[in-house]
């Protein structure tokens, strides 16, 4: 696919979840009893089908979760102006997030009923300068290990045309739930 073909797929992806997202439940915070029962995979699903409310941050970062599988969780964002440092070009926080929000996410996918996790380490790299006019970029996070009590996750920040721009890793703490 030539990087045109990948950006037109990204961004139709990226309207139609960002249309399910707003038409669903919408921004907020899940209820827990919302999520009982259901294993990590089911609760992310349930997020990107509207039926749970997606995280305030996807809007102050302009940024969501476009797909999810097991052990897998890709999110599109694009910066703004309004990411920027004081130095002029966007800021590490919008990277890391990003990033982190991958990772964690791709983690959550393998947590199986009654457990949960927490980020015990993030590790991040930009390697490539984004801007406002570097249009879609995805996070792409995936899991390396899912122990009883840690897991381990990569993630790469990558362009329609295939250009790395950022890559991390993390360590998770994997616990029983206190509803558990």
């Amino acid at each position: 696919m030539t990087p045109e073909e990948t950006l037109a797929q990204w961004t139709q992806q990226y309207e139609a979840v960002v249309a399910r997202l707003k038409a669903g439940v919408g921004v907020g915070l899940a209820n827990p009893a919302d999520f009982a029962g259901l294993t990590g995979l089911q609760q992310m699903q349930a997020m990107l089908d509207g039926k749970l409310p997606y995280p305030h941050i996807a809007d102050t970062l302009d940024f969501s979760l476009v797909e999810i599988d097991e052990g897998r969780a890709v999110f599109q964002g694009q910066p703004q102006l309004k990411h920027y440092n004081p130095l002029g070009s966007v800021h590490g926080g919008w990277y890391a997030t990003l990033l982190d929000s991958a990772l964690g996410c791709a983690v959550h996918t393998v947590m199986p009923v009654g457990r949960a996790y927490t980020t015990a380490e993030l590790g991040v790299n930009i390697v490539r300068a984004a801007s406002f006019k570097s249009g879609p970029l995805r996070a792409i996070g995936t899991v390396l290990h899912a122990g009883r009590q840690l897991a381990t996750a990569e993630a790469r920040i990558v362009g329609a045309d295939g250009k790395l721009y950022a890559h991390a890793t993390t360590t998770c703490l994997v616990f029983e739930t206190p509803t558990g």
